[in-house]
Protein backbone atom coordinates (compact mmCIF):
# COMPACT_ATOMS: atom_id res chain seq x y z
CA UNK A 1 0.00 0.00 0.00
CA UNK A 2 3.30 2.55 0.81
CA UNK A 3 4.16 1.55 -2.56
CA UNK A 4 0.92 2.45 -4.33
CA UNK A 5 0.96 6.00 -2.37
CA UNK A 6 4.36 6.73 -3.30
CA UNK A 7 3.98 6.00 -6.72
CA UNK A 8 0.49 7.95 -6.54
CA UNK A 9 2.48 11.14 -5.21
CA UNK A 10 4.87 10.85 -7.88
CA UNK A 11 2.42 10.37 -10.74
CA UNK A 12 0.91 13.80 -9.25
CA UNK A 13 4.21 15.35 -9.14
CA UNK A 14 5.04 14.70 -12.43
CA UNK A 15 1.34 16.04 -13.70
CA UNK A 16 1.28 19.06 -11.92
CA UNK A 17 4.82 20.21 -12.15
CA UNK A 18 4.95 19.47 -16.01
CA UNK A 19 2.59 22.74 -16.36
CA UNK A 20 5.44 24.78 -14.91
CA UNK A 21 7.95 24.14 -17.46
CA UNK A 22 7.86 26.64 -20.07
CA UNK A 23 7.34 24.84 -23.56
CA UNK A 24 6.56 21.63 -21.78
CA UNK A 25 3.74 21.32 -24.30
CA UNK A 26 5.27 22.42 -26.98
CA UNK A 27 7.74 20.19 -27.04
CA UNK A 28 5.65 17.03 -26.27
CA UNK A 29 3.80 18.01 -29.78
CA UNK A 30 7.52 18.72 -30.94
CA UNK A 31 8.74 15.12 -29.67
CA UNK A 32 5.68 13.46 -30.99
CA UNK A 33 6.47 15.28 -34.87
CA UNK A 34 10.04 13.03 -34.54
CA UNK A 35 10.63 10.66 -37.71
CA UNK A 36 8.27 12.70 -40.62
CA UNK A 37 10.10 12.99 -43.45
CA UNK A 38 9.69 14.41 -46.79
CA UNK A 39 7.69 12.52 -49.75
CA UNK A 40 7.45 13.07 -52.95
CA UNK A 41 10.11 15.79 -53.20
CA UNK A 42 11.80 18.45 -51.67
CA UNK A 43 10.03 19.99 -48.76
CA UNK A 44 6.92 18.05 -50.16
CA UNK A 45 4.62 15.06 -48.30
CA UNK A 46 1.75 15.31 -46.90
CA UNK A 47 2.86 16.28 -43.05
CA UNK A 48 4.90 18.98 -44.36
CA UNK A 49 2.57 20.33 -46.61
CA UNK A 50 0.31 20.29 -43.58
CA UNK A 51 3.29 22.16 -41.56
CA UNK A 52 3.63 25.05 -44.81
CA UNK A 53 -0.52 25.30 -45.05
CA UNK A 54 -0.37 26.43 -41.16
CA UNK A 55 1.59 29.45 -42.39
CA UNK A 56 0.09 30.08 -45.82
CA UNK A 57 2.97 28.50 -47.61
CA UNK A 58 2.59 25.58 -50.58
CA UNK A 59 5.26 23.18 -51.33
CA UNK A 60 8.69 23.47 -52.67
CA UNK A 61 8.81 26.75 -49.47
CA UNK A 62 11.56 25.74 -46.67
CA UNK A 63 9.57 24.67 -43.80
CA UNK A 64 11.64 24.66 -40.57
CA UNK A 65 9.72 27.95 -39.41
CA UNK A 66 6.16 26.72 -40.97
CA UNK A 67 7.15 23.30 -37.89
CA UNK A 68 7.87 25.89 -35.56
CA UNK A 69 4.40 28.35 -36.26
CA UNK A 70 2.37 24.80 -36.76
CA UNK A 71 3.96 23.08 -33.15
CA UNK A 72 2.67 26.41 -31.23
CA UNK A 73 -0.96 26.38 -33.57
CA UNK A 74 -0.83 22.63 -32.21
CA UNK A 75 -0.75 24.17 -28.28
CA UNK A 76 -2.94 27.01 -28.99
CA UNK A 77 -0.65 30.12 -29.19
CA UNK A 78 -1.91 32.82 -31.45
CA UNK A 79 1.55 33.79 -32.61
CA UNK A 80 4.16 32.81 -33.85
CA UNK A 81 2.28 32.11 -38.10
CA UNK A 82 5.32 32.37 -40.12
CA UNK A 83 7.30 30.45 -42.56
CA UNK A 84 10.02 33.06 -42.17
CA UNK A 85 12.61 32.10 -39.59
CA UNK A 86 13.82 35.57 -38.87
CA UNK A 87 10.47 36.80 -37.95
CA UNK A 88 10.43 34.23 -35.10
CA UNK A 89 12.76 36.43 -33.06
CA UNK A 90 10.49 39.55 -31.95
CA UNK A 91 13.06 42.21 -29.91
CA UNK A 92 10.78 41.51 -27.11
CA UNK A 93 11.17 37.79 -26.79
CA UNK A 94 14.85 37.19 -27.06
CA UNK A 95 16.60 35.92 -24.49
CA UNK A 96 20.16 35.55 -23.28
CA UNK A 97 19.72 32.06 -22.08
CA UNK A 98 18.11 29.30 -23.38
CA UNK A 99 16.12 27.03 -21.61
CA UNK A 100 13.46 24.08 -22.99
CA UNK A 101 10.99 25.15 -25.28
CA UNK A 102 12.19 28.39 -26.28
CA UNK A 103 12.73 28.60 -30.00
CA UNK A 104 16.62 29.30 -31.10
CA UNK A 105 17.62 30.40 -34.89
CA UNK A 106 20.96 29.72 -36.77
CA UNK A 107 22.25 32.90 -38.54
CA UNK A 108 23.76 31.97 -42.23
CA UNK A 109 26.25 34.37 -43.25
CA UNK A 110 25.54 34.09 -47.31
CA UNK A 111 22.44 34.76 -46.18
CA UNK A 112 23.08 37.41 -44.20
CA UNK A 113 20.08 36.45 -41.71
CA UNK A 114 18.85 33.69 -39.81
CA UNK A 115 18.51 30.70 -41.73
CA UNK A 116 17.59 27.94 -39.81
CA UNK A 117 15.29 27.11 -36.67
CA UNK A 118 14.01 25.21 -34.25
CA UNK A 119 13.31 24.13 -30.64
CA UNK A 120 15.19 23.82 -27.73
CA UNK A 121 14.92 20.30 -25.67
CA UNK A 122 18.16 20.57 -23.21
CA UNK A 123 20.81 22.93 -21.90
CA UNK A 124 23.77 20.73 -21.16
CA UNK A 125 26.84 23.07 -20.68
CA UNK A 126 27.75 24.41 -23.95
CA UNK A 127 25.16 22.08 -26.02
CA UNK A 128 21.77 22.35 -26.49
CA UNK A 129 19.62 19.54 -27.35
CA UNK A 130 16.72 20.52 -30.31
CA UNK A 131 13.94 19.30 -32.22
CA UNK A 132 14.02 20.89 -35.53
CA UNK A 133 12.12 20.66 -38.71
CA UNK A 134 13.71 20.40 -42.40
CA UNK A 135 17.13 19.56 -41.44
CA UNK A 136 19.01 15.84 -41.71
CA UNK A 137 21.33 13.92 -40.12
CA UNK A 138 24.40 16.10 -40.56
CA UNK A 139 22.05 19.24 -39.41
CA UNK A 140 21.51 21.08 -42.76
CA UNK A 141 19.41 23.60 -43.42
CA UNK A 142 17.60 22.41 -46.24
CA UNK A 143 16.85 18.72 -44.95
CA UNK A 144 14.43 15.84 -45.52
CA UNK A 145 12.36 15.40 -41.67
CA UNK A 146 12.09 15.99 -38.26
CA UNK A 147 14.98 15.36 -36.16
CA UNK A 148 16.62 15.68 -32.60
CA UNK A 149 19.70 17.57 -33.24
CA UNK A 150 22.99 19.09 -30.80
CA UNK A 151 24.24 22.10 -31.20
CA UNK A 152 27.11 23.78 -29.58
CA UNK A 153 25.86 27.39 -28.35
CA UNK A 154 28.03 29.05 -30.58
CA UNK A 155 26.27 28.31 -33.34
CA UNK A 156 23.32 29.60 -32.00
CA UNK A 157 22.36 33.37 -33.14
CA UNK A 158 19.23 33.96 -31.47
CA UNK A 159 16.69 32.99 -28.74
CA UNK A 160 13.33 33.32 -28.12
CA UNK A 161 11.34 33.06 -25.14
CA UNK A 162 7.37 32.77 -26.52
CA UNK A 163 6.59 31.83 -22.65
CA UNK A 164 7.06 35.46 -21.76
CA UNK A 165 4.25 35.99 -24.72
CA UNK A 166 0.99 36.83 -24.01
CA UNK A 167 -0.60 35.11 -27.30
CA UNK A 168 -2.31 31.61 -26.28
Amino acid sequence: MASVRFFLVIICFVVAGAGNVPGSNLLGVATAELGVHEVGGNNAGARVETYLAAVGLKKPEPWCAAFVSWVFKQCGYAKPRTGWSPALFPDRLVVKKPVPGCVFGIYFPELKRIGHCGFVTQVKGDWIGTIEGNTNVSGGREGDGVYRRTRHVRTICKVADYSKSDNL
